[in-house]
């Protein structure tokens, strides 16, 4: 018999799941941390900005500045004769290196001095008693004077054209123009004293040139004068024509002479007066040549020409040495005289193209823009903080 299961009954359906609820966000609170970034963004960025914003407008004093530009300018030597010294312009030039020094000595210790002991730079900068960090301090030592005056004295030179500006700030108006007026006083002098040395330079170096080539003159004069001494010639291209025609005379009438006595002792007797006339006449003539040899040191060994010839050279030698030295003292006189009148007037001198000007309204300090550069500074700074704080706390 077969036995069959019951029916099973139908599975009842699954139901649906139930829908779920979704929350709105309440209302966002502030964690700790961020109370610090408000906190710290109120002490590093805003507290900090107040005060100077404070500070700027209530406290620091006005400053006024007044402008000043010049150039060095270089007169140069005009004369001919100052060709023989060729260095006298090379000298004489150098206006870029006069405003390259010039340049250097506004910034420097010395300028400073100057002007402080002129006006009293201490009095004039210290003057705002409720400014400490815009006003100098009277106590401090010239080193802190030199630092405040490149902060209130700005230069601006363009080595190109060699113009020099400088702005002068102080905190009345009459003062940064006094204050740019001796600096410009003070350079004027500076440049007075680099002309002065250059014309001395130029003076002593064409002395130097006049006084050798006097030597020279009086070494080549001596020479000639030993010269003359010494063969008792003054100008031995006329005296030796003179000379050559005597002694050609002489021998021409000695030859004469000979020939008369040979004549005269194949046609007379040897006891005719005649013959002992033309001897004696021969003796004296010979005599005569040997005299005049004898004036140009020439012996009756030495020929004629090679002992003519070699005076005249010594003769031409000595004349060349003393044209020449008489040439090179003439000029070096002429460029020593340009060299004096040159020192007697400023071969350099500073131009000014705008004069010590004064203000009428105060330009300094800035404080809008030292508000906002404090305001951007203050903020990066806050910012590069809050930064390392998130990139510590996500390390942990």
């Amino acid at each position: 018999m077969d036995q069959s299961h019951p029916p099973q009954p139908p599975k009842p359906a699954q139901a649906a799941p139930a829908p779920q609820t979704v929350r709105s966000p309440g209302p966002m609170r502030y964690k700790k941390r961020h109370k610090g970034l408000v906190v710290g963004f109120l002490l590093l960025v805003l507290l900090p900005l107040s005060a100077v914003a404070a500070y700027l407008y209530l406290f620091a004093t006005d400053q006024y500045a007044s402008r000043v530009g010049f150039s060095v300018r270089s007169e140069e030597m005009a004369s001919s004769e100052a060709d023989f010294l060729g260095g006298l312009r090379a000298l004489s030039s150098g206006s870029s290196k006069d405003s390259d020094v010039l340049y250097e000595f506004i910034g420097s210790q010395q300028i400073v001095e100057l002007i402080d002991a002129e006006l009293d730079l201490v009095s004039i900068f210290s003057k705002p008693e409720t400014d400490p960090f815009f006003a100098y301090d009277p106590n401090g030592t010239i080193e802190d004077l030199v630092e405040y005056w490149g902060r209130m004295v700005k230069t601006d030179y363009d080595s190109g054209t060699g113009l020099i500006e400088i702005r002068a700030n102080a905190f009345t108006a009459e003062d940064a123009q006094a204050i740019s007026r001796a600096i410009f006083v003070a350079s004027s002098d500076l440049v007075n004293r680099l002309s002065a040395i250059a014309r001395e330079d130029i003076t002593r170096y064409s002395l130097e040139e006049l006084n050798n080539s006097l030597d020279l003159l009086k070494t080549a004069r001596q020479a000639m004068a030993r010269f003359r001494n010494e063969t008792k010639i003054v100008d031995p291209s006329a005296d030796i024509a003179g000379q050559m025609g005597l002694l050609t005379s002489l021998q021409t009438q000695l030859s004469e002479a000979l020939i008369e006595l040979d004549v005269l002792r194949i046609t007379t007797r040897e006891n005719d007066p005649r013959i002992r006339d033309l001897e004696r006449r021969i003796d004296v003539i010979q005599k005569r040549i040997e005299e005049e040899r004898q004036r140009f040191g020439i012996s009756s060994e030495d020929t004629d020409g090679d002992a003519f010839s070699s005076l005249l050279a010594d003769y031409e030698a000595l004349a060349i040495d003393l044209n020449f030295a008489e040439e090179s003292y003439l000029l070096a006189r002429a460029a020593y005289n340009t060299a004096l009148a040159q020192s007697r007037r400023q071969s350099r001198y500073l131009a000014a193209y705008v004069e010590p000007t004064l203000a009428q309204r105060a330009e300094y300090p800035k404080r809008t823009l030292l508000l906002v550069l404090t305001g951007f500074s203050l903020i990066l700074g806050w910012a590069i903080l809050v930064l390392c704080f998130y990139s510590l706390r996500d390390r942990k």
